[in-house]
């Protein structure tokens, strides 16, 4: 059996595999890796964080950096994004809880990726996951939320232009409904900081997918 430091030579060795293969835009020797990983036991959360998010990640700061278009990072996330797929029958084969969570997108916010990685998370701990996608008006996420009465609400947020409209959804929800759980995170998180965060009760901040199913765990 590899040790600790096995593994994660394995996969740090498979992310910039992987890594390569989405900056050349080869859908098919992505899926080849996601594949084999997955035949070779590794977890979807660590494929999902430690393997997808990383990835993306980097690109994303080659972006930032003027390194690569943004048609190629818009490439790269829609094959992450018809990869998480492979995943479903790992994600769909657990015992049900009986708990519902919402997962959705602030206004505005276009990047859905990493709120549909925490659906799938969620789901596959036993949670009916009702994913709500990118750009969700605040006012139709109160109706859905009245509608489903989950016990927990996740926001996702990538860019810091849209942290305002996080502020501003979690206000209303607040409003509306006061002791619904709220976790919330996302990639605008790396620049801005929580402190605003702390106006509201029963709201937490997570920084990883980890960090999600310890929450999911302890609960």
């Amino acid at each position: 059996m590899p040790d600790d430091r096995q593994k994660i030579s394995d996969v740090v060795f498979e992310l910039e595999r992987f890594t390569s293969y989405l900056l050349a835009g080869d859908r098919s020797a992505c899926r080849s890796v996601a594949e084999e990983l997955l035949e070779n036991g590794i977890s979807v959360l660590s494929l999902y964080q430690d393997v997808y998010q990383n990835s993306l990640y980097h690109i994303g700061e080659l972006w930032e950096q003027n390194k690569i278009s943004v048609a190629r990072e818009h490439i790269a996330t829609s094959i992450v994004e018809s990869l998480l797929s492979l995943s479903f029958p790992l994600i769909c084969n657990s015992s049900p809880s009986g708990k519902k969570v919402v997962v959705a997108c602030t206004a505005n916010e276009l990047h859905q990726l990493g709120a549909r990685m925490v659906a799938d998370i969620m789901e596959m701990h036993g949670w009916d996951s009702y994913f709500s996608g990118a750009n969700t008006p605040v006012e139709s996420l109160v109706s859905l939320l009245h509608e489903l009465n989950p016990e927990l609400l996740c926001l996702s947020v990538s860019t810091q232009i849209n942290f305002p409209s996080m502020i501003e959804t979690i206000s209303q929800v607040r409003s509306s409904i006061p002791l619904l759980p709220i976790v919330v995170g996302g990639q605008a998180f790396r620049r801005v900081s929580t402190t605003d965060l702390e106006q509201f009760e029963g709201v937490r901040y997570i920084s990883s997918l980890h960090e999600l199913e310890e929450i999911i765990g302890n609960d």
